[in-house]
């Protein structure tokens, strides 16, 4: 289990981000601070708890720099994502530079939130089976593994919404058909297909054929999951 400090100022941003932690498998919230000196005591004094910081920049004593510049000068390694409003590219410089792992822009979506966790817990994954002396594509897979993907850019007639809760449906639910996502979500077979191919296009879902029901095969669409290969072979699934 990933422990997860939450650090920001507001109490309602508090909130969510302790929902979308609980909505992820593998982490858990272990301590929650609203100020950098709160922030700087609680990884200090639970280091064996805190393994990742959602560390705000803005708060009323401090920043998410003074945090880091405290933490690093003790030789205190913890990882660290910010997660701030904060835009200006000096500040995301000297983040980088004291080592965050990821810099997330409010507002995000959730699928955005989870999206970078699933990246980070990626990221350990292949840290521990790289432990020793790793090869060059162990190194290389192992910084790739922090990199948000390139998203494709979506076909004209495609709208980025529509696409949006597609993929939460093929994520939640997939495999699925286009015919079964056309139902679902109220639209024709066609513009279902079409979606469910841009995300095989994107990497973001593969493609398989359903075996075991009646006439030609089917075409089902499963999610790409943080670390798996896409373009892989779905198991065949009977019909019912």
């Amino acid at each position: 289990m990933i422990g997860v400090l939450l650090v920001d100022d507001d109490a309602l941003t508090l909130e969510l981000h302790r929902e979308y932690v609980a909505r992820l498998d593998g982490f858990a919230v272990v301590a929650e601070c609203t100020g950098a000196r709160a922030a700087i005591d609680a990884v200090l004094a639970r280091s064996d708890e805190v393994d990742l910081v959602l560390l705000d920049v803005t708060m009323p004593d401090g920043t998410g720099l003074d945090v880091l510049r405290h933490l690093r000068a003790r030789g205190v390694a913890v990882d660290v994502i910010a997660i701030t409003g904060v835009r200006d590219a000096d500040v995301v410089r000297q983040m980088v530079a004291l080592g965050v792992a990821q810099y997330l822009v409010k507002p995000f979506t959730f699928a955005a939130f989870r999206e970078r966790l699933e990246q980070y817990r990626q990221f350990r994954r292949r840290a521990d089976e790289a432990a020793g002396a790793p090869t060059q594509a162990e190194i290389d897979a192992l910084l790739g593994a922090l990199r948000p993907a390139v998203p494709v850019p979506l076909p004209k007639g495609l709208a980025p919404a529509t696409l949006a809760v597609i993929s939460d449906e093929v994520r939640e639910r997939g495999p699925i058909s286009a015919a079964e996502a056309a139902e679902r979500l109220g639209m024709s077979r066609v513009a279902a297909r079409r979606y469910l191919e841009h995300l095989v296009a994107a990497g973001r879902a593969q493609r398989a054929q359903r075996y075991g029901t009646r006439g030609r095969p089917e075409s089902e669409y499963g999610w790409v999951h943080s670390g798996e290969a896409p373009g892989g072979t779905a198991g065949p699934r009977g019909g019912e």
